[in-house]
This record gives structure tokens, sequence and C-alpha cells, in this order.
């Protein structure tokens, strides 16, 4: 009689109920609940850039519920924008001006970052607190100077390097390495050494290996800014065949607004 009771008392634990049935209902509406409300959470998080492409294909522009519809679409507007501006060219110079701010941004900042994290020099902890008061000073109070420095010194205007240059060092991406080198144990650093190697080598062959997703999460944060930068390249590139796309779609429009 006790083991009979005993098996009721744990099929009613695993179940919810006596019967099973009401419990599994439950977790089953449940489960449906959270995946419709992550289902609402992508619709709202995709609907933007839904909007976005919907407005850019209509024929003539309408702004509000109208414009979520997609009828009335052409590509005449993309067409229109590479004639003027050479849509393909600017998409080009975008890609290699942000490439080589990513490029520039994992290697300055694995070898920053390294330094920073493993290694022992005089004015480390210095040079650590500089770098934070950078990611505090916007870049707008120091393009007067690098202007004057990239542009007059170094010659560089209207140029690949020139745009790249003043993003190749990257505050976010070196405290994202140092902090990540932290955490790996000193005693892999230490065995390595024993062993002879080199701190390039024990940076390329055991931190590089085991820094992927410090890499890649330095790459997504830098990514934006140089995709979406205006300023510098406005200021930097006077040539139309070297400057990226953001400042080539500000200039269309610019002309656009001037002949209405």
């Amino acid at each position: 009689m006790a083991a009979i009771v005993d098996r009721d008392r744990i099929a009613v634990g695993l179940t919810g109920s006596t019967g099973g049935r009401p419990g599994w209902g439950r977790r089953r509406w449940q489960g449906l609940a959270r995946l419709l409300l992550l289902l609402a959470g992508a619709v709202l998080f995709v609907f933007p850039f839904y909007y976005m492409v919907v407005l850019s294909l209509k024929r003539s522009p309408e702004v509000g519920p109208a414009g979520v519809v997609p009828v009335g679409l052409s590509l005449r507007n993309y067409v229109d924008i590479d004639q003027a501006i050479d849509l393909g060219r600017s998409l080009i110079n975008s890609a290699i001006f942000t490439g080589g701010v990513l490029l520039c941004t994992v290697v300055f900042g694995l070898l920053a970052g390294y330094s920073l994290a493993q290694l022992r020099w005089r004015g480390k902890s210095v040079v650590f607190y500089a770098m934070l008061l950078l990611l505090a000073l916007p870049f707008q109070l120091l393009i007067i100077p690098l202007y004057v420095l990239v542009a007059r010194d170094f010659g560089l205007a209207d140029s690949y390097l020139g745009m790249i240059l003043p993003f190749a060092i990257n505050s976010a991406a070196i405290f994202i390495f140092r902090q990540f080198f932290l955490q790996l144990p000193r005693e892999l650093f230490e065995a390595a050494r024993l062993d002879g190697a080199s701190e390039l080598r024990i940076l390329a062959t055991v931190v590089v290996p085991l820094s992927r997703p410090a890499i890649v999460t330095a790459m997504l944060v830098t990514f934006i800014g140089p995709w979406n930068e205006f300023l510098w390249p406005f200021l930097i590139t006077k040539q139309a065949a070297l400057q990226p796309l953001a400042v080539a779609l500000a200039n269309f429009m610019s002309n656009v607004m001037q002949r209405e």
C-alpha cells in the first residue's frame, strides 16, 4: 500500500496533476505564449528595415501608414542615384574604408591589449587611464588638429590612408582585448616563455587562436562607426571617386534640394 502511495506522489510531481494532461496543457500554452512574444519582438525589430526598403522603392514618396503597403514599387530610384553618384564606386569606397579600419582595429588592438594585460612596463597604468579618458572625448574636438596633421603635414588628403588613419587606434577595442586577456591563465604565458617563445610568437600562436570571441566582438562594435562616418571623409576627400557612401548620398541630396 505504501509503495502505491509513493508511486502516485511521484506521478503527481512529474505531471503537475493526478491526470497528467492539465500540466502538459499549461506548459504548451506557456511555450506558445513565449513563441508569440518572440515573434512580436522580431517583427518590431525588422519593421523599420522593411519600411525603409519599401519607401526606397516607391515611385512617389508616401509617408505614413500608406507607405507600409508594398504597392507601386520600382527600381527607378536606385537607377537615378547610380547615374548621379556612381553608387557602386561609393559602396566600394565605404567597404575599403570600413575594412581598413577593422583591420587596423584588430591588429593594433591585439598588440596594445596584450601589452596592457600581460606585459610589465613603466607607465602602463597611466597609458591605460589615458586611453579610458579618450573614450570620453568626442571625435569632433580632435578633428581640426587631425585635419592639419593628416592633410597638411602627412599630405594624405584625397587618399584611403588619410580616411583610415584617425580611426586606426580604437580605444574601445583595446579595452575589450585587455579585459579578455586578463581572464586568460597567466601560467599559459609563462609556459610559452619557458619554451623560449618570444612575445610576438606567443601572441600569434597562443593568444590569437583563443581570442576569436574578443575579435568578433571588437569588429562588431567597430563596424558601424566607419560605415556611417560622414564628417571626416567629407573633410579629407574632395574627389568624388574617393568618397564613401555616406558622403556621396549627402552630396546627392544636397544637389536635389538645390534643384528644387
